[in-house]
């Protein structure tokens, strides 16, 4: 599936096409946000429930690291098998938190025998943070903590 964005076509003209890289309506979050900034105008009311639950997958240190063990890991893609011992959770509970991923849209998920293997949805951090971007840096600057280097 990693290889489904055609070369040139950004975030939003690729979750445009046909709801994203999963059928699931789970990839409808970034597929109605990425092509309506925040800053540029008001979310509907399901545009912010979507994007909410988004953003509440990523709001748990657990599932920011799992997101950058499977970039990171060789390939683009691990095996819920070799997230484990480095994130210090069982199976059961790596796996919840990588189902809530799936969910939001983030990762998708390949099974192989007993064993899934997950991989970053290709462009949806992007989409994401064209979301959250303001191309003047104001709001950016004015969310950073005092005394915080941006």
């Amino acid at each position: 599936m990693a290889g489904n964005t055609a070369s040139g076509m950004d975030a939003c003209q690729y979750f445009g096409q046909d709801g994203g890289v999963s059928a699931t309506a789970a990839m409808s979050p970034l597929a109605t946000a990425c092509c309506a900034p925040l800053l540029r105008e008001p979310l509907s009311v399901a545009g912010a429930e979507q994007l909410a639950a988004v953003l509440k997958a990523l709001a748990d240190p657990a599932r920011l690291r799992l997101l950058s063990m499977i970039a990171a890991h060789e390939g683009g893609e691990a095996c819920v098998c070799d997230l484990t011992e480095p994130l210090g959770l069982t199976q059961p509970t790596v796996s919840h938190h990588l189902k809530v991923l799936h969910d939001a849209g983030l990762v998708t998920r390949d099974k192989r025998g007993v064993w899934a293997y997950y991989q970053l949805v290709p462009g949806a951090l992007s989409a994401l943070a064209g979301l959250l971007s303001d191309a003047a840096g104001t709001h950016a600057q004015a969310l950073t903590p005092a005394g915080a280097t941006a």
